[in-house]
């Protein structure tokens, strides 16, 4: 398949409304391409019924694209937990990385992870958070992040990204270029991180720079805005933050996710289908839209028409699609 002949349904990760392998999620997958999903709580009743969606959605994503998917989900522990006892229930990383015994702890989550979720038939956690967020004072981020030096985060996020990956399951660290010092929730509201470069530099990028050098599979993009980086876009749908910073200063060619693009942070100054194509343009190669198929046909419908007009350019829908690939080749369904 020539690029220009590829769906930009395949440029999109998208969320499912229920239990089973609906008809607008196989709409979506025969006619527009699409073959990358994320799954939520609402998505999971018990372990023969998540085998079963996955299993069909490998399937029909096989058929109509001649790919397997990637099935992504957030199994971080704490308040972040899609799968419910009877899978196993983590702590949240702070509680784990604060423990008597950290590496022990967070190399049993980074496993059981990696075993539990291949046996659903999930091939992907957006998991470590490597964001650096003090304790005490009031963040946003302070009970998923794994504290807040910059060397130990880094530390045990590689442990964790590299015992996931050992075992078979792509991990994703999250949010670039840092959201650790976020006091408001981006998904109902815009915020800035008004941080220095230099101590962007020092601190909130360390963790990112290591789990680059440790082969992590996948990055996510934060929705908040570094006025030190570009004062006017939030780094999810800024050319400087991950064309500039993440890919040309940093070095890193691998795949990298937007967060969910109905996010507050981003759907109240605009539309997802025209954050999608700026999100796209800045770099970004897997567009997130955890909910609305409503919204996924239109921004497939802005991605074809942005194509057609020349506001994305044919390679860039190439290289995406190769990042895609590479990972959905590292780390394939288990069937």
């Amino acid at each position: 398949m020539t690029d220009s002949a590829t769906p930009t349904g395949t440029l999109l990760m998208i969320g499912l409304p229920g239990r089973e392998l609906d008809d607008s999620t196989r709409e979506l997958i025969t006619r527009y391409g699409v073959n990358n999903f994320i799954l939520f709580r609402r998505n999971v009743a018990d372990p023969a019924q998540l085998q079963r969606l996955c299993a069909d959605l490998a399937v029909a994503s096989l058929a109509a694209t001649g790919f397997w998917p990637l099935i992504g989900i957030d199994q971080e522990g704490g308040s972040v937990t899609r799968l419910p006892d009877p899978w196993t229930v983590f702590p949240d990383q702070r509680t784990l990385a604060e423990g008597d015994n950290p590496e022990e702890a967070l190399r049993d989550y980074a496993a059981t992870c990696a075993r539990e979720l291949l046996a659903a038939g999930i091939n992907l956690n957006l998991a470590p958070v490597l964001d650096l967020a003090p304790a005490g004072a009031g963040y946003f981020m302070e009970r998923r992040a794994l504290g807040e030096d910059q060397d130990k985060v880094a530390r045990l996020g590689c442990l964790v990204i590299e015992e996931m990956q050992r075992g078979g399951l792509a991990a994703c660290a999250k949010h670039f270029p840092g959201l650790g010092s976020a006091k408001l929730d981006p998904h109902r509201v815009g915020l800035a991180i008004d941080k220095k470069r230099a101590a962007l530099d020092k601190e909130d990028l360390a963790p990112f720079r290591a789990a680059i050098a440790a082969g992590v599979a996948a990055l996510m993009t934060s929705h908040a805005v570094y006025p030190a980086l570009d004062p006017d876009l939030p780094a999810t749908l800024s050319p400087t933050v991950l064309t500039g910073l993440l890919r040309e200063e940093l070095g890193y060619d691998g795949l990298v996710i937007t967060d969910d693009l109905e996010m507050g942070a981003v759907e109240n100054e605009k539309t997802v289908a025209e954050a999608a194509i700026l999100a796209f343009n800045a770099g970004a190669d897997l567009l997130l839209i955890g909910k609305a198929h409503d919204k996924v046909r239109e921004t497939i419908d802005a991605l074809e028409a942005a194509r057609s007009a020349g506001r994305i350019e044919t390679a860039r829908v190439g290289q995406a699609r190769q990042r895609i690939d590479r990972v959905r080749r590292a780390f394939p369904v288990p069937l």
